[in-house]
């Protein structure tokens, strides 16, 4: 159905203008300053669709573009995707070898073009173990920072390759290796040497497919009090700008409303204790 209705010429200059506002309309309020997307359901989406694996890949990259030019344009400042994890080297060399391929061309792109980087101002931060991956694709995803390392409005952390467990391992031998006082070391003191450091504190987790499991992604970031998770029963290349802006719409009003209340709450009881 959605398919017929999008066919008519005017549809898509409807659905624009209507991204438009409802963009606008969320620039009113608050908004999410950092959301991590576990992107899952390229391959399901590939068998439903009775298409070539790769192309169910291509279509989730070709998603992943459009949702993350609507984050940026409403405002949200860092933005964390989940690329390729660690534990996907075990899958099928076919498919490895294929993903690899659209990373280099994807990210190739961005070296050479980058329009939406450039639009928004968006820096690229690599989140992973480069070493894991062939020379040639680790070269041009270095390239890509490097390319975008002077724009400061935004940031796109591609985690690739990446688990959640990696990183922390990762951030307590940089801590070791600094030799501080055991009295020194802190739980902040690895939150900054986590590969996320720098980026604000996560707000929102966006995970498609309808499989509730954190897959290894962001485990320590995820643990704020403040951090809503959104696990939505669709593939990720079905995942519109639509689907997003009502979630943006959703953390908006909890975050007006309940947040607020929250903070009275608080002041309440801390006004209490000093009596």
């Amino acid at each position: 159905m959605s398919d017929w209705i999008s066919s008519f010429p005017l549809t898509a200059h409807v659905l624009d203008f209507s991204k438009r506002q409802l963009c606008s309309v969320l620039k009113t309020g608050p908004v999410p300053q950092h959301i991590g997307f576990i992107m899952d359901g390229n391959r399901r989406y590939a068998r439903q669709k009775n298409i070539e694996l790769k192309e169910g890949h291509n279509a989730g990259y070709e998603s992943m573009a459009r949702l993350l030019e609507i984050c940026y344009g409403c405002g949200v400042k860092s933005a964390t995707v989940f690329a390729f994890s660690i534990e996907n080297f075990n899958r099928s060399n076919y498919e490895i070898e294929w993903l690899m391929a659209l990373y280099k061309t994807k990210f190739q792109q961005i070296v050479e073009n980058g329009e939406m980087c450039e639009k928004y101002g968006v820096r690229i931060k690599i989140m992973g173990d480069l070493s894991l991956l062939p020379d040639d694709v680790s070269q041009v995803l270095r390239q890509s920072e490097e390319i975008t390392k002077n724009n400061k409005r935004a940031v796109l952390n591609v985690c690739c390759p990446y688990t959640s467990r990696d990183d922390i391992t990762h951030s307590m031998k940089e801590v070791i290796n600094l030799n501080l006082p055991e009295d020194e070391i802190t739980e902040e003191t690895l939150t900054n040497h986590l590969y996320s450091s720098g980026s604000p504190k996560l707000d929102l987790l966006i995970r498609t497919s309808g499989v509730y499991r954190l897959s290894d992604f962001m485990l320590w970031e995820i643990v704020d009090l403040d951090c809503q998770i959104e696990i939505l029963d669709i593939l990720w290349p079905e995942f519109g700008a639509l689907h997003l802006i009502w979630i943006l719409l959703k953390w908006s009003f909890n975050k007006t409303y309940y947040g607020k209340r929250m903070n009275n709450l608080l002041n309440v009881n801390d006004e209490k204790k000093l009596q």
